[in-house]
């Protein structure tokens, strides 16, 4: 294991853990909301928001994937050091990890059981920048309507065609993160 698997840790895992931890849940919550997220120093090309939420959310009974440009040696070992989560196929993870390019089909990760449909995939997508524009959001947790931009619209418009069951998106684009749960309609911008 090389020295910089030992760096980019949190620096009070506590404190650090704790104040990402508010913030996913309540972009998950938020459908849309934009909330900056620090605390980790992943290596590259992995945003510092993407290895908040891994260090804050898995643990050695917490499966991730890492797909395509985060399947590194560098990162691999930075997830062992620093949180101890089993790396296994995306078919099998709790959490996927990567670009968005990389992510799809859909149909390939966990979507919960009819009895468990919290049994399902939260997929961690690195993408180029987020703004409150483009596609319309209306579900739980938004008053009226949101906005994101999301890379497409119909995966999402599928995806929430599937609830109870279904997956959970977390967007991370350098230190930001926006949240978008299965229970949130996706509609095109008028």
């Amino acid at each position: 294991m090389a020295e910089a698997a030992l760096k980019g840790g949190f620096e009070n895992p506590p404190i650090d853990s704790a104040r990402a931890f508010r913030r996913i849940t309540n972009a998950m919550a938020r459908p849309g909301k934009i909330e900056t997220l620090v605390g980790a120093t992943p290596p590259p090309p992995m945003s510092v928001a993407a290895g908040t939420v891994l260090l804050t959310l898995c643990d050695p009974d917490t499966s991730l994937a890492l797909l395509e440009t985060l399947n590194n040696q560098e990162i691999r070992d930075w997830v062992t050091f620093h949180t101890g989560a089993p790396i296994v196929s995306a078919q099998r993870a709790d959490f996927v990890f990567g670009a968005w390019d990389n992510v799809r089909p859909f149909q390939t990760y966990k979507t919960g059981e009819a009895q468990y449909p919290d049994r399902s995939a939260t997929l961690v997508i690195e993408w180029e920048e987020l703004k409150n524009r483009g596609a319309h959001l209306q579900g739980p947790g938004i008053k009226d309507i949101a906005f994101l931009n999301l890379p497409s619209v119909q995966p999402f418009v599928e995806n929430a065609a599937l609830f109870p069951l279904g997956i959970d998106f977390l967007f991370c684009s350098d230190d930001q993160i926006a949240g978008l749960p299965r229970s949130t309609k996706v509609s095109e911008s008028s």
